[in-house]
């Protein structure tokens, strides 16, 4: 039998969260197992725990229908559940990713913190077939000489759309496979919405559609926070100090609220470090039959 948990990672006030999957017990899984675990789970992403030559461990980090190289949140549900566990001791660690090595930070007080890629800063989109995508219209988007609509990433490359209020963000009707077409188009997974109006006094409140790799909409996204948060010092929607603390709120959309920290170190202008940290609760686990799964 294969256990596997059920953890939220990006809990605010120890509540909602965004499930992710997590297998401990990886001996012998092959990638196709893997496809058939998540696939099986459901979770926007299910994260296998792995032995690592040149780190501490490894991840890999799987959709219902697609092995992905990082995910924020999926990251920090592994960690709190080793940490709970007794895998790991509070401390700093090291994690191999397709997106390459990331550190980990395991404090005692139950806070997660990953380190992200720098920001990669893609391809300006014109409004209008983002906002026509989202069921939205194109004054619903900032003016673009204030923040345009931009491909950008810290390990996922995803188009972000910035959003005027509020009242738009929740608004948006998407249309699936349209957003899949668009995405593919830009080589992308997903769009990820955001305002810097928000609910709780957030930096932003964000919504997040990924259909290319199986997400409607999930309720925490570390990667895409973390790229937002570049994008919002890179277009000066919030001032540049050597080390900012940002945070964003998303899934209330969908009644699963969550909160995302992003730490961004700068000189001046350049990105030195980007970090994203979140808290956990482990809710339920199940076990699958290995024989069952498919080869």
């Amino acid at each position: 039998m294969l256990r596997c948990y059920t953890v939220n990672a990006f809990t605010r006030a120890g509540e909602g969260g965004n499930p992710a999957g997590v297998v401990r017990d990886t001996a012998g899984l092959s990638e196709a197992q893997m496809q058939a675990v998540a696939t099986q789970l459901g979770m926007s992403e299910t994260a296998f725990v792995l032995p690592s030559r040149d780190c501490d461990l490894r991840l890999r980090f799987f959709t219902p229908d697609a092995e992905v190289r990082l995910c924020g949140h999926a990251t920090i549900a592994s960690w709190h559940l080793l940490a709970e566990s007794g895998g790991v001791d509070p401390g700093r660690y090291t994690m191999e990713t397709l997106a390459g090595p990331q550190s980990i930070a395991v404090a005692a007080d139950g806070l997660i913190s990953m380190s992200q890629n720098l920001p990669e800063f893609g391809a300006t989109l014109p409004p209008e077939p983002v906002a026509q995508v989202l069921g939205l219209h194109a004054s619903d988007l900032l003016p673009a000489e204030q923040m345009p609509v931009q491909i950008a990433s810290t390990g996922l490359h995803k188009i972000f759309a910035p959003i005027r209020s509020l009242a738009a963000i929740r608004r948006i009707n998407p249309d699936l496979d349209a957003i899949c077409a668009l995405s593919r188009a830009h080589g992308a997974i997903g769009i990820y919405c955001f305002t810097t109006e928000s609910l709780h006094g957030a930096t932003a409140h964000c919504r997040n559609f990924a259909p290319v790799v199986g997400i409607r909409e999930d309720s925490a996204t570390g990667t895409s926070a973390a790229a937002t948060a570049c994008l919002l010092a890179h277009h000066g929607l919030v001032a540049r100090e050597p080390k900012m603390e940002l945070s964003f709120e998303q899934g209330d959309a969908i009644d699963q609220p969550s909160q995302i920290g992003v730490s961004l170190h700068m000189d001046g202008s350049e990105f030195r470090g980007v970090f994203v940290s979140g808290r956990a609760r482990t809710g339920s686990s199940r076990s699958l039959e290995r024989d069952g799964l498919e080869p």
